[in-house]
This record gives structure tokens, sequence and C-alpha cells, in this order.
């Protein structure tokens, strides 16, 4: 059975476009892995903040005679 040559350009077509719609999930994919990676890194870093603002690290609150200046 042959074709009709219109018949035949729009499977070409969609199998192009089937083509560049793969490229594209893939390039997605990649970016959705390398913003969770980023997303976990960032709730490793907080944790470590936290856990050190609970231990009296940079970041622990100081009382107000603290913050006084060195005049007063």
């Amino acid at each position: 059975m042959e074709h009709a040559p219109d018949t035949e350009q729009r499977l070409i077509d969609l199998e192009i476009k089937a083509a560049f719609s793969e490229d594209l999930l893939d390039q997605l994919n990649e970016i959705i892995v390398h913003q969770q990676q980023q997303i976990d890194q960032l709730i490793r870093e907080i944790a470590h903040l936290r856990q050190s603002s609970t231990d009296g690290g940079v970041g622990a609150p100081r009382s107000l005679h603290d913050e006084l200046p060195p005049h007063y």
C-alpha cells in the first residue's frame, strides 16, 4: 500500500516533534534532578545552622547587656 505524499509528510513531522519532545523531556528531567540536589543541600545547611544556634554558636541569641555600646 502506498502512502499519499501528504500522509507521509505528516508522519515525518510527527516523528520530528516526538524527537524534540523527548529531548525536551530529558532536559527538564536533568533540571529537576539538579534542583532537588540544591534543595537537599539547602536543607542540610539549614539543619546545620539550627544545630549550631542551639549549641550556642554564632547565631545564638545574646542578652541585651551584650548589645550596649562600651561607653554605657
